[in-house]
């Protein structure tokens, strides 16, 4: 069961500044929907 948790989490595709239009690094699983630039503004 956690084998296919992990590989859930892995294959979770980019997410997409709702502000920008950016690939959001390193937040795949978050549920943030802006990059680190656009949420500072």
């Amino acid at each position: 069961m956690i084998e296919n948790i992990i590989e859930f989490f892995k294959n979770l595709p980019a997410k997409i500044c709702v502000t920008c239009g950016e690939e959001i690094v390193e937040q795949h699983d978050c549920y943030g929907n802006k990059c680190d630039s656009c949420n500072i503004l």
